[in-house]
C-alpha cells in the first residue's frame, strides 16, 4: 500500500503515525506503540539520548521501498514522510551479535544476580532471542574487585556493560562529575574521581547512577533493583520541602529499599541519600514504644489508657484554675496535613485557645507574612518545572544542594551550563561556584543589597512599566525613596561591590524570564519579613509574576511546612489562613466546629517561652518538635521547658526535648501512617502507609483524636481520607481536593471545586487585587549593635546534606557514617590569627555561653564570618544563638549571632 507524504506523518512498519517536533525515532515509536517495543540499554527515561550500545536500532528511509539506513533510534529524530522498519531481519541480526558480544564479557550467573528479572541485559537479551553465545569468554573485567567501600553504594564491574549510564546520571542528574571512563576500548572501565574508591571520592550518595544502571555494576546495600519484594507502595519522603516520591519495596512487612519513580512530577526518578537510603531509623532500637509518664522525677512506661487519663485530668485542671490561655500546643511540619488539622483543631475547639504555632515560626513565617502583604498569598507563585522556561535565576540566602538536593540539583544543572545565575549569600555554596555573578555580601544586609539593586533597576531604566501601571499600587512613593538611597553607604554596609551589584541588577530585568528562590539565608534575621517584601519588589518592578519561568519561590525547609501553615498552625490565622481574630471568621468556625472557638490573641513559639518562664503558660503540648536543640538560646528554652506543669511530647525517640517531659508519647514514622504533605511548591500529595505502626506506637493523628474524644469531643478516629474530606470545607483552596482525585502525583493548590490545580499564582490579577510595593531602610541587627565590640565574629548557621536539622532519624542510620559531627567553618586568615589548624577544637563563645566545635578552615567563608550546623546534640550550638527575632512574624535570628574565638581545651558545651 502506498501513502501521500503527510508533513505531519512518518510511518512505522507501513502504518501512518503523527509526529511532535523535536521528537526521537525511540520517543516516536515509544508513544505510538509501547515502551517496550524497541529494546534498548543505553538508554533512560532521565537522561539525554546517548546511542552508545546500538540495540535501538532501527531501519530509516525516505520512500516506502527504500533505500533503508540503519541509525539507533534513541538520538535520531524523526523525519516526516520517513519509512521506519522495527524489526527486519537485518536489525534483528545486529541486535543479536551486539548482545552476543556484551555477554561474552559478562558473567552468567543471573540466578543468584540481585537484579535477576529486573536486569535489563537479561531482558533484551531473551528478547533478542539469545540461546548461546558463539563469542570466546572475556578476560579484562570477571576478575575485577568489587567495591563495597561506602556505606550505601556497591560497585562490581564484573557486571557493567560499559553503556555509559551512572556516567550521565551523574553528570545530567546530579551534577556531581564523579564518575568517568578510563581506558579505551575493551580496556576501559568506570572510575570514581581519580580512580578511588566510593568512598573516598566526591560522591553525594544520591544513588542515581545505581538506579541508572541496567545491570548490577553499580547498586547499593539494600539491593533496590530487587523483585524479590511482597509489595511496593508509593509515598512522600519525610525530609526536606522538594516532596519527593518514593518507591518503598517491602519484605515480610520491613522496608527493603527504596527507589525514586520515573514518572513523579517532583523528582522525576531523582532523590537524594535521606529520601533514598536513610530509612532504616524507623526501626532503630531506640524506638520509644510505650507511653512514659514522669513519676518520682523519673520516666516510666504506662499503658495509653493511663497516659489519656493523666494528661485529661492534668489539662481540665489547668484550664479551670489558670484558663485555657495558659496551654499551647506545637504542631509538627514533620506530620501530615491531617495531623496538623487536628493539633489546631484541639487547641481551639477543645482547650479553647489560640496558643498554636509550628516550625513555620522559626524558617519561613517571614516569607508567609512579606509574601501576602505583597502578593496577598503567602506561597511559591511557580513551580520548580519553570526551570525549563527560565532565562535567569536569583538564589538568595539558600545552599539548595545541601538543604534542598533535588531541587538543589536542578538549580546547580542550570548554572553549570553557563546560564545567567545570581547567587546572593555570604558563603561560597556550591551552586556560588558556577554563578555568574556572586554578591557575598555581610551577613544581615540583605535589606541594604536588595535595595542597591533596585536602585539601580530604576536608574538604568529597566523598569517594566506596563506591569508597574495595571498590576501594581505604591509604586511612585517606593521609587522616590529607593532613588534617595547613597550607594556609597549601602555598599560599605554589605561590602559588596556596587559595579557587581549593578551589573547582577541588569541581567535580572533583562532577562526575558527571571525566576527567584530564597531559604532561611533571608528569613532567620530581624529584617526577614523586610527582605520577602523587596524580594517580592523586585518581582514586580520587573514584571516576573504571573506567567511561566517568573516568581518568587521559597525553598520550604521541612517536608510539610507549607502543609502545616495552610492547616492554620499558627495564632492568627485558622485553617485556610482565615484570620483568627476576624469575628465574621470566628462565627464561621464556630457553626463549622460547632463548639465555641476563641477569638482572643494566641502566642508564637517565643512568647510561649516567655510565657512559661513568667508563670503565665502552665502546659505545651509539642507534637513532633525538639525545641530545646533546634531553637535558638538553648538556655532559655530549657527554663521554659522546666517552669512548665505539664510537658507532653509526641516523639519517635527521646530528644533533647522529651528528656523534660512530663509525658512521652510514641508516635508512628512517615512509613507508618498515611494523609498528606504540602511541597513548596503548593503540591499536595498522599503519604501512604508502607508497613504497621511498631507495636506500642501510634500515628500522631490518632494520637490527637485519642485525646479529643478522652476530653469529650465528638472526634472520628485518624482516617485520612475522611479528615481530608473535613478540610476540604473550610479551607477555601482544598475545596476540590479528594483522597481519590489528588492520585500519583497530587494537586497544586488551589483546587477548584471541580478538582483544577493552579501552576502559576497571580496570572490576572492578585489576591487582594493590586500588588503592593514596600520600601524599607537597612537597619542593623540589635545582635551586633549590642554585642559586637566584645564579640567581633559573626556566626551563621546551615545545614549540612547528610543530616537533617537536629539530625534525630539520620543520626540513627547511615548517614552517621558519612558525616560524622558538626565543625567549624572558618577562613584561613581568621584561623591564622588564632593560631588554629585544621581539625583543632575552637571555643565558639557568644553572650549566651560557648560550645567547642573541630574547626574546617576553608575560603567558603568571609573573613570575620564563621558558619556551622546543629545537626549533633553533642555541639549543641543553639546554647551560643541570640533570642533576636524578625521584627513582624518573630522567626529567631539564626544568620547573624555575635562571637569570639579561641582555641579550646576540648569541651563541647558550657553555658554563661
Amino acid at each position: 500500500m502506498t501513502y501521500n507524504k503527510l508533513t505531519t506523518m512518518a510511518y512505522i512498519n507501513g502504518l501512518p503515525y503523527d509526529i511532535k517536533e523535536g521528537e526521537t525515532i525511540l520517543a516516536f515509536i515509544k508513544r505510538h506503540k509501547s515502551k517496550d517495543a524497541i529494546p534498548t540499554l543505553c538508554d533512560a527515561p532521565n537522561l539525554e539520548p546517548f546511542g552508545s550500545c546500538r540495540v535501538c536500532s532501527v531501519e530509516v528511509g525516505l520512500n516506502e521501498d527504500g533505500p533503508f539506513r540503519t541509525q539507533a533510534s534513541c538520538h535520531t529524530p524523526v523525519l516526516a514522510g520517513s519509512y521506519i522498519v522495527t524489526d527486519s531481519e537485518k536489525i534483528k541480526k545486529l541486535r543479536k551479535n551486539i548482545i552476543e558480544l556484551v555477554l561474552t564479557d559478562h558473567p552468567l550467573d543471573c540466578l543468584t544476580c540481585e537484579v535477576n528479572n529486573n536486569c535489563e541485559l537479561q531482558t533484551v537479551a531473551a528478547r533478542v532471542g539469545i540461546r548461546d553465545v558463539r563469542y570466546p569468554a572475556g578476560k579484562n573485567h570477571l576478575d575485577r574487585t568489587k567495591d563495597l567501600s561506602h556505606p550505601y553504594m556497591t560497585m562490581d564491574l564484573s557486571k557493567c556493560i560499559n553503556c555509559y549510564r551512572c556516567v550521565r546520571a551523574c553528570d545530567e542528574v546530579q551534577g556531581e562529575l564523579v564518575l568517568s571512563v578510563l581506558g579505551r576500548g575493551f580496556d576501559s572501565k568506570i572510575i570514581k574521581g581519580n580512580d578511588v574508591s566510593f568512598f573516598e571520592s566526591d560522591c553525594v550518595s544520591c544513588g542515581a547512577c545505581a538506579q541508572a544502571c541496567p545491570t548490577s555494576a553499580i547498586s547499593d546495600v539494600f539491593e533496590s533493583k530487587s523483585v524479590a519484594v511482597d509489595k511496593k507502595v508509593r509515598t512522600v519522603c519525610t525530609y526536606c520541602g522538594v516532596g519527593c516520591n518514593l518507591e518503598v519495596s517491602v519484605v515480610n512487612d520491613k522496608v527493603k529499599s527504596i527507589q525514586a519513580p520515573y514518572d513523579a512530577a517532583v523528582n522525576q526518578g531523582h532523590t537524594c541519600l535521606k529520601g533514598r537510603f536513610a530509612f532504616s531509623f524507623y526501626e532503630h532500637p531506640d524506638r520509644i514504644k510505650t507511653p512514659l509518664i514522669r513519676k518520682d522525677g523519673v520516666l516510666v512506661p504506662s499503658t495509653w489508657d493511663e497516659a489519656y487519663t493523666f494528661i485529661a485530668e492534668k489539662l481540665n485542671a489547668i484550664k479551670s484554675e489558670y484558663g485555657p490561655d495558659a496551654i499551647a500546643g506545637i504542631s509538627s511540619a514533620r506530620c501530615t496535613n491531617e495531623e496538623n488539622y487536628l493539633m489546631q483543631k484541639f487547641i481551639r475547639a477543645v482547650i479553647g485557645t489560640n496558643n498554636i504555632d509550628c516550625c513555620a515560626r522559626v524558617c519561613h513565617s517571614p516569607t508567609a507574612l512579606g509574601m501576602q502583604r505583597a502578593f496577598g498569598t503567602g506561597a511559591a507563585t511557580n513551580s520548580i518545572e519553570d526551570l525549563k522556561y527560565t532565562d535567569c535565576i536569583m538564589v538568595i540566602g539558600a545552599n539548595p544542594t545541601d538543604a534542598h538536593p533535588v531541587t538543589g540539583a536542578k538549580l546547580k544543572q542550570f548554572a553549570m551550563k553557563g546560564k545567567t545565575t545570581i547567587v546572593i549569600d555570604p558563603r561560597r555554596t556550591e551552586i556560588a561556584k558556577y554563578a555568574t555573578y556572586h554578591l557575598a555580601l555581610k551577613p544581615g544586609t540583605n535589606v541594604a543589597l536588595l535595595n542597591m539593586m533596585l536602585y539601580f533597576i530604576i536608574t538604568e531604566n529597566l523598569e517594566d512599566a506596563n506591569f508597574i501601571a495595571q498590576r501594581t499600587e505604591g509604586y511612585a512613593s517606593f521609587k522616590d525613596q529607593i532613588l534617595a538611597l547613597n550607594i556609597n553607604e549601602l555598599e560599605e554596609i554589605t561590602g559588596v561591590n556596587r559595579d557587581l551589584v549593578r551589573d547582577a541588577a541588569k541581567a535580572y530585568a533583562q532577562a526575558p524570564n527571571a525566576m527567584s528562590f530564597h531559604g532561611l539565608g533571608v528569613t532567620e534575621h530581624t529584617q526577614g519579613t523586610f527582605t520577602v517584601m523587596l524580594i517580592s519588589d523586585l518581582a514586580m518592578i520587573t514584571g516576573n509574576i504571573g506567567r511561566l519561568g517568573v516568581g518568587v519561590n521559597p525553598l520550604r525547609g521541612q517536608n510539610n511546612v507549607q502543609g502545616a501553615a495552610d492547616m492554620g498552625c499558627q495564632p492568627h490565622q485558622g485553617a485556610g489562613y482565615l484570620n483568627a481574630y476576624d469575628p465574621k471568621v470566628n462565627k464561621q468556625y464556630e457553626s463549622f466546629y460547632n463548639t465555641k472557638i476563641p477569638l482572643g490573641k494566641g502566642l508564637k513559639i517565643p512568647e510561649m517561652f516567655d510565657a512559661s518562664i513568667n508563670g503565665q503558660l502552665k502546659a505545651l503540648w509539642l507534637m513532633g518538635e525538639d525545641v530545646v536543640q533546634t531553637d535558638p538560646n538553648t538556655q532559655k528554652v530549657i527554663q521554659a521547658m522546666q517552669n512548665l506543669d505539664l510537658l507532653v511530647v509526641q516523639e519517635l525517640f527521646m530528644t533533647e526535648t522529651a528528656h523534660y517531659a512530663t509525658v512521652v508519647l510514641p508516635g508512628a514514622s512517615f512509613l507508618e501512617k498515611s494523609g498528606t504533605y504540602t511541597n513548596g511548591e503548593r503540591r499536595i500529595q498522599k503519604v501512604q502507609k508502607v508497613v504497621e505502626p511498631l507495636p506500642g506506637t501510634k500515628a500522631d493523628g490518632q494520637i490527637i483524636a485519642d485525646i479529643m474524644q478522652v476530653m469529650g469531643f465528638d472526634q472520628s478516629d485518624y482516617e485520612p481520607s475522611v479528615i481530608l474530606k473535613e478540610i476540604a470545607q473550610i479551607v477555601p483552596f482544598f475545596k476540590g481536593v479528594t483522597w481519590e482525585n489528588l492520585s500519583t502525583n497530587g494537586k497544586q493548590w488551589p483546587v477548584a471545586a471541580d478538582g483544577t490545580e493552579t501552576t502559576i499564582l497571580h496570572t490576572e490579577t492578585f489576591k487582594n487585587g493590586k500588588g503592593k510595593f514596600h520600601y524599607f531602610d537597612w537597619k542593623e541587627s540589635g545582635e551586633i549593635q549590642k554585642h559586637s565590640k566584645e564579640y567581633p565574629y559573626i556566626i551563621t548557621t546551615n545545614r549540612e546534606l547528610e543530616h537533617y536539622n537536629a539530625g534525630t532519624m539520620t543520626r540513627r542510620t547511615r548517614n552517621v557514617q558519612i558525616l560524622t559531627e558538626d565543625v567549624l567553618l572558618i577562613h584561613p586568615d581568621d584561623a591564622a590569627r588564632h593560631f588554629i589548624n585544621d581539625g583543632d577544637m575552637v571555643c565558639v563563645e557568644s553572650p549566651r555561653g560557648k560550645v567547642d566545635i573541630k574547626a574546617k578552615i576553608t575560603d567558603e567563608v568571609r573573613q570575620g564570618i564563621l558558619s556551622s550546623t546543629f545537626h549533633f546534640p553533642e555541639v549543641m550550638l543553639n546554647m551560643i544563638t541570640s533570642d533576636e527575632h524578625d521584627s513582624e512574624a518573630m522567626c529567631p535570628e539564626y544568620k547573624v549571632v555575635a562571637c569570639n574565638i579561641r582555641k579550646s581545651k576540648g569541651k563541647y558545651k558550657e553555658l554563661v
